[in-house]
């Protein structure tokens, strides 16, 4: 059995900890480090008459992707290493043409996909997350996204609790070359006079959800892994827990969901058709498991440090295993 994986150099420990699990069950696996192509990693896609032929080249060796069993979708940084002196015309055409390489061969690979890349698109999408969950009788927030200031102000003063503010999309904002990521925020009177912004860029509201503990649930095909996590006991955590995440990092215990919860979280994967998502879940003071989205290509590593859950190992099963375990909607 061989997995191929995709990722880029400078993505965590989570590699090695499947590779030493693919490993440690007879399995083998290529790293493919697509920041390296096309410049360090080579790849030859020949298809004559009848036959194809798919070589992938770089410093592990020499891989025959016909040989290819299984397919980790983790990260992809298609041509990052390209000189940035190039003109900046041709560098961009550069980077295109290396991504759709890649992604064509991706898809052409007739093997099992964890998860195929058209399954992780559609189910990025928050919106549909939260209709799916909401149709399988999960509690959600009451959310608004929009870029009218009028249906903001009107959604606020149903929030007896309050209203925070997120982004759909995940980035960071650089100011004097310091990286700034755009967290979950409270939203205070002074935001709601100062609205104009929405006509740049539309927000995510929500109502303030009261929580006990925030909850990280990781699903991998049938398997259900979940963690708990104390975010109100610091202050700067109150509203998003990855403020200080590196604070809480030993603090994540491990937790076991009702069980009517748990099914529902997969019956949502089988909608999205996936094998693996990492779900954020928040548990409120009246004993409610209120679902906020799930991330199909979600991090898991410092739940395999504390407290010890064996995602990767669950993972290169998957893998090793080859068995697609969830279909999408119809």
């Amino acid at each position: 059995m061989t997995v191929l994986i995709i990722t880029y150099s400078q993505d965590n420990e989570s590699i090695p900890l499947v590779l030493q699990a693919i490993a440690a069950q007879g399995g083998q696996a290529f790293r493919l480090d697509t920041d390296r192509f096309p410049t360090e990693v080579k790849l030859d896609i020949h298809y004559d008459r009848g036959t194809e032929r798919l070589m992938l080249v770089s410093d592990q060796g020499t891989l025959d992707l016909q040989d290819v069993s299984a397919v980790w979708y983790r990260r992809i940084r298609m041509g990052n290493r390209i000189p940035t002196t190039m003109n900046p015309q041709l560098r961009q055409a550069s980077v295109q043409e290396a991504s759709v390489t890649i992604q064509g061969m991706i898809a052409s690979l007739k093997a099992f996909h964890l998860d195929p890349v058209h399954h992780l698109r559609r189910a990025e999408h928050k919106q549909l997350q939260l209709q799916l969950a909401c149709n399988l009788g999960l509690e959600i927030p009451r959310t608004l996204i929009t870029n009218n200031p009028e249906a903001v102000l009107k959604f606020a003063q149903t929030c007896e609790s309050g209203m925070i503010t997120k982004m759909l999309s995940s980035f960071a904002i650089y100011e004097d070359d310091q990286e700034k990521v755009v967290f979950t925020n409270p939203v205070t009177p002074a935001d709601l006079d100062n609205l104009d912004g929405l006509q740049f860029c539309p927000m995510t509201f929500q109502e303030q959800i009261p929580k006990v503990l925030e909850l990280r649930t990781t699903i991998v095909g049938k398997r259900v892994f979940t963690a708990a996590i104390d975010s109100q006991r610091l202050e700067q955590a109150h509203y998003d827990w990855r403020r200080k995440g590196i604070a809480l990092l030993k603090d994540w215990q491990s937790y076991t969901l009702p069980p009517e919860i748990e099914e529902k979280l997969l019956l949502l994967m089988t909608n999205l058709g996936l094998n693996y998502g990492a779900i954020d879940i928040i548990l409120t003071p009246d004993n409610r498991y209120v679902f906020l989205e799930i991330n199909p290509v979600g991090e898991f590593f410092w739940l395999e440090r504390c407290p010890g859950l064996p995602i990767s190992q669950e993972i290169a099963n998957l893998l090793l295993r080859g068995s697609h375990t969830n279909s999408p909607i119809k």
